[in-house]
């Protein structure tokens, strides 16, 4: 987690770095002088998280996909770190090569063996390059379909991290089988005999997420997105310019509200005032208390009943008329 002088802040959040300016003058102040001003410090704090609270309680679709996207927000393995334990990363398709921007493995959660897979879009410009800004390639979504298959070989529940603007989009891509690639996981997942929980951490675009994507139980952080396309791209389809992307947010509902007041899924997961980027470790830990009664209930479920169910709740999804 960044210190607070390394910090980046979105435009709406301006007015916390101004608090933070005035602590930091105020520290060279009272060193300077040799004053003890303490007690305003602990003031300007104090603002800060009002601040964060009353930022967080009106926040825009937009904003919240901006906050989905902030750069000091925690990534997968940042998750991880926190919430599991003796984890093994495991790696390759065992057909093309290692995509870095899908990390999995065995890992310790809560004392029970699990597997956790999930996007990683890197932690600086030399990362995001490496980790290809967590847009998968087709052996990435094999290379979790596989361990997929081997949690399920071993009887271990397996957790996602979905966290994508999208499937990578270029033409190797294509002609090693992206499309193909996906379906595949959609399908396989459909079909595990073993419990599933997807939860959205950041961003979960169209079928870049949904190859990871299909649990048992899906769901999304407090200020995340999930939806078929982004703003951006359906703001340049609909109005022929970017301009309109703050507009295409709302329209597009995105958001986890939204998602889940339309049964796409199942439950929001609170994060810390003003987003997951200001505490990581509380922001484990809240999804750490979330899943842990989930996948408790998951285990009670026999494996047919479970996938059946799994197959119903996907099935019943969407809206349509019969004319």
């Amino acid at each position: 987690m960044p210190e607070a002088q390394n910090r980046q802040f979105l435009d709406f959040e301006r007015p916390i770095k101004d608090l933070y300016d005035q602590i930091a003058q105020l520290k060279v102040t009272a060193e300077k002088n040799k004053l003890d001003l303490t007690a305003s410090i602990d003031q300007l704090e104090e603002k800060i998280l009002e601040k964060r609270r009353d930022i967080t309680r009106q926040l825009t679709s937009w904003q919240k996909v901006q906050l989905s996207r902030h750069p000091d927000r925690p990534y997968t393995l940042a998750y991880i770190k926190r919430m599991f334990s003796q984890f093994t990363e495991l790696h390759g398709d065992r057909n093309f090569r290692d995509d870095k921007a899908i990390v999995g493995g065995f890992a310790q959660f809560e004392g029970e063996t699990v597997m956790v897979i999930g996007h990683q879009k890197g932690i600086n410009t030399k990362m995001r390059q490496l980790r290809n800004f967590g847009m998968a390639n087709p052996e990435g979504y094999r290379k979790a379909l596989r361990l997929m298959k081997l949690a399920e070989k071993f009887n271990k529940p397996v957790i996602t991290l979905v966290d994508t603007p999208g499937a990578y989009p270029g033409i190797e891509a294509e002609e090693r089988g992206q499309g193909e690639a996906i379906a595949r996981n959609i399908f396989e997942m459909m079909r595990l005999k073993v419990p599933v929980i997807c939860v959205i951490i950041g961003e979960g675009a169209s079928g870049g997420a949904m190859g990871i994507g299909v649990g048992d139980r899906v769901f999304m952080m407090e200020n995340t997105w999930y939806t078929v396309i982004s703003p951006e791209s359906c703001s340049s389809i609909l109005w022929r310019s970017w301009e309109m992307k703050e507009k295409a947010a709302d329209e597009l509902k995105l958001t986890a509200d939204h998602m889940l007041k339309f049964g796409l899924v199942d439950g929001i997961i609170p994060e810390p005032l003003g987003g997951t980027h200001w505490d990581y470790d509380q922001a484990a830990e809240m999804m750490k208390q979330y899943l842990k009664p989930v996948l408790a209930e998951l285990k009670a479920i026999d494996p047919q009943t479970r996938v059946r169910e799994r197959i119903d709740k996907f099935s019943k999804m969407g809206f349509w008329e019969e004319a």
